[in-house]
């Protein structure tokens, strides 16, 4: 079964893909967006993407492709991020890395390396390409980016401006595989009206039912300005009658929109 996530080798999706699929089994693409598509035209059986930094907070293209596309959510994945500034010598002119990579660690760079050119890339692991090819360049990644073959040294470890930080992946497959077994539930809701009190309405159903809002975002719809899709995420698996109940609710609400239940699923954290 073929899993694809962000790639080159070496990135902090490939680590957390690692977790569910066997290396010879994961092939790389350059966007979420590019993962997920591929996973709802049957390119892929499998994708992992992130959806969720401690530090930087949500990952807006994940969250838009599953707008996009009919996916299914089969299992979340934490992993601790630990970032460690690469290069092949200690007069670099510039750091290159993922812009969510170089946001956690603003503060260091600042204190370390003030002024310090930095450029956002497709990935840590095309950050760490750069540096390799170009003596002028270093990079922000794992660690253990400098010992694969290469001839970059660690310059310092553990860079990152919060020493919690982690980051939030999300594995999909097909809508065929979309389950109501598990301890965690995701679903999107376009309600295609705007009026006061409509977020609050769309809340009540779970606060009335004991159910934990774990995350609640809000994403432009693309129609028009001022339209959005609200992304929710739950404790509580899609099985349990509560949860039905809840979304019986969410769907009246969204009776000019829609109602996308990406599925239940379980969690599993990843050790470095």
């Amino acid at each position: 079964m073929t899993t694809i996530t962000l790639g080159p080798s070496g990135t902090y999706s490939h680590r957390a893909a690692s977790a569910i699929a066997d290396d010879g089994d994961i092939e790389f693409a350059e966007s979420m967006t590019a993962i997920v598509e591929a996973v709802a035209n049957g390119e892929a059986d499998h994708g992992v993407v992130p959806v969720e930094n401690s530090i930087e907070g949500s990952v807006t293209e994940s969250l838009d492709a599953f707008a996009e596309y009919d996916v299914a959510v089969v299992k979340e994945i934490i992993t601790p991020i630990r970032h460690a500034l690469l290069a092949q010598r200690e007069d670099f002119e510039l750091v290159c890395s993922h812009a969510q990579a170089l946001a956690q660690c603003r503060g260091w760079l600042d204190e370390h390396y003030p002024g310090v050119d930095v450029e956002a890339v497709a990935s840590t692991a095309r950050g760490v390409q750069r540096a390799r090819e170009d003596p002028s360049v270093a990079a922000i990644g794992h660690p253990d980016n400098a010992s694969n073959g290469t001839e970059l040294d660690v310059l310092a470890e553990d860079i990152q401006d919060q020493s919690s930080n982690a980051t939030r992946f999300l594995a999909v497959a097909p809508a065929s595989e979309r389950s109501e077994a598990g301890g965690k539930s995701s679903f999107i809701v376009y309600p295609n009206a705007d009026y006061p009190g409509l977020l609050l309405k769309l809340l009540e159903p779970f606060a009335d039912r004991d159910i934990n809002l774990t995350r609640v975002e809000s994403r432009p719809s693309g129609e028009r300005l001022g339209d959005y899709v609200f992304h929710i995420d739950i404790a509580a698996g899609l099985y349990e009658e509560r949860t039905q109940d809840a979304l019986g609710d969410i769907a009246e609400l969204a009776e000019n929109g829609w109602v996308r239940r990406l599925g239940s699923y379980d969690s599993v954290t990843v050790l470095d």
